[in-house]
């Protein structure tokens, strides 16, 4: 006997032989078919759904939940509308002397340029400031922190590894604090449709809060499915057997695969270069109307060799490459690796893959790499982008269809909180290719909504290894759906992020919004 029969919904399943349906049939938290597949069985609770629209639940695969979290109750500087009304912010923040004041919402762009040591030390009242650019690859900071750093930086700005090593100063954040604030972005996801995502990064680099971060994760209570990235500097020789091929690991030997359904082991995370809205992704040509170029996270060296001995012992890789020359990089050393140490259904997969040229596009498909997008960078920052690459390389800007003409897996996801994270609003700019303020940028990459959507369930559930579990509402799956108040099929495109989410359920119990069951 089925637990629950949904009935009268239009059910787009993401699967091959049946892509529409209009019944699905629950059983012990796994969906057991549709339509016809349900014939004859009863069941305990028939609920007719008015003729709503269910889709998989959504699959964030690159986020960052505490970091998510935190933001959300941290003090928070945007919009920053003057340098003026910045420093009045912190300036009134609580805070006694020697305590750390982390500032949030910090984007330069609007100011003209960045505020410096100089101007957070006159607000400071001897404290330590963090201000935190939104990008997640930058921040600006007073002298108190720079004096403990021993660094020349007289403006206080720092960039990538410069960056890190405030933030190591900063930490840790207690498992509480941290714990707390993962219930909390799992409240957001689970708003917005999310019942899976990817933590992009935790117990070292640029986003990490703790060497001790994956015990948050064990201490919240999940509501929703988490896969966890591993910072690539947690590797370090453990002297395994020399036939183990694990020249360098993490302790215990774990790797990609490690865990359950709702919290597991997934890549490895490597930095290639910075971030666009920060100026420093690594571009083979520099912006436009600047003689920068960005620059890679580390030496190059350091950064091939993670690669390297990452898919010898055996982790998928997701490597962080925003600009075209980080691109390069990450796909001459994951084409090398895989020369010297052959593997099956590696997965690897590029971050953000935010500039790629044309000639790039067939190298990911030959290496069988996912792009694991944000279109959401776009719709909130795309006007930006493409005035920074220039109209020669506006195009190359996250793309979409291209990807998908290579025969490359085009994967959706977020990077929350450096946007806003729906995916249908992701989505939306998907097939429109039109940002908040109404302009194209790219729209020979635009998708269909089909594709779209399988961007962000099945596909991105095939990134995080996950395929047999979520993604498609197919027999055996775990029943994790989202229910819509209208089609994204059938709107206007440029009103799907509009469509409400009216609940969303894992398991088959719904998790948040109306009790339809």
């Amino acid at each position: 006997m089925l637990d629950l029969l949904l009935r009268d919904a239009t059910f787009h399943t993401m699967g091959v032989e049946r892509p529409v349906a209009r019944r699905l049939g629950v059983w012990r938290g796994r969906i057991v078919g549709v339509d016809e597949q349900l014939d004859g069985l009863p069941a305990r609770r028939v609920v007719d759904l008015g003729g709503a629209t269910v889709v998989p639940g959504f699959v964030d695969a690159h986020v960052h939940m505490v970091w998510a979290g935190l933001k959300e109750n941290a003090l928070s500087v945007a919009p920053c509308e003057s340098v003026d009304k910045v420093l009045a912010a912190i300036d009134q923040a609580p805070g006694a002397p020697g305590e750390w004041l982390d500032v949030v919402g910090y984007d330069q762009r609007p100011l003209g340029r960045h505020i410096t040591a100089d101007e957070l030390e006159s607000v400071a009242r001897g404290r330590k400031i963090l201000l935190l650019h939104d990008s997640g690859h930058a921040c600006v900071v007073n002298h108190a922190v720079l004096a403990e750093l021993s660094v020349e930086h007289e403006n206080g700005f720092l960039a990538e590894s410069g960056m890190a090593a405030a933030r190591v100063l900063r930490q840790p954040y207690s498992v509480a604090e941290m714990a707390a604030a993962i219930s909390t972005a799992a409240a957001i996801c689970l708003s917005e449709g999310v019942t899976t995502v990817a933590e992009a990064g935790i117990g070292g680099g640029l986003i990490s809060h703790s060497p001790v971060e994956l015990a948050a994760y064990q201490r919240a209570d999940l509501p929703l499915r988490v896969r966890l990235m591993v910072a690539a500097s947690l590797l370090r020789d453990l002297g395994a057997h020399p036939g183990d091929d694990l020249p360098r690991a993490m302790d215990l030997g774990i790797r990609t695969g490690f865990g359950g359904d709702r919290l597991g082991i997934s890549a490895l995370k490597i930095f290639a270069d910075g971030g666009m809205m920060a100026r420093t992704a690594a571009l083979t040509s520099p912006y436009a109307g600047s003689a920068d170029s960005g620059q890679f996270y580390a030496d190059p060296a350091e950064i091939v060799a993670h690669i390297v001995d990452g898919h010898r012992a055996g982790w998928q890789l997701a490597v962080h490459a925003i600009g075209d020359r980080a691109v390069d990089l990450a796909l001459d050393a994951l084409a090398d690796a895989q020369r010297r140490y052959p593997r099956t259904d590696a997965r690897h997969r590029i971050e953000h893959a935010g500039a790629v040229r044309p000639d790039q596009l067939p190298r990911f498909a030959e290496l069988g790499i996912s792009a694991v997008v944000q279109p959401g960078f776009l719709y909130y920052n795309g006007d930006d982008y493409a005035a920074v690459m220039g109209p020669d390389r506006a195009d190359w800007l996250y793309r979409g269809q291209g990807f998908l003409d290579h025969g490359v897996d085009l994967v959706g996801s977020s990077d929350r909180p450096v946007t806003n994270g729906a995916p249908l609003r992701a989505i939306q700019f998907m097939v429109t290719r039109r940002t908040s303020k109404g302009n194209e940028v790219g729209p020979a990459e635009a998708v269909s909504v089909a594709e779209a959507l399988r961007a962000f369930t099945i596909t991105a559930a095939r990134a995080c290894r996950m395929e047999d579990s979520v993604g498609s509402l197919v027999e055996g799956k775990l029943a994790d759906l989202t229910v819509l108040a209208d089609d994204p099929h059938t709107v206007d495109p440029a009103s799907i992020g509009d469509i409400p989410v009216v609940a969303t359920a894992i398991d088959g119990a719904i998790v948040h919004g109306a009790p339809l069951w």
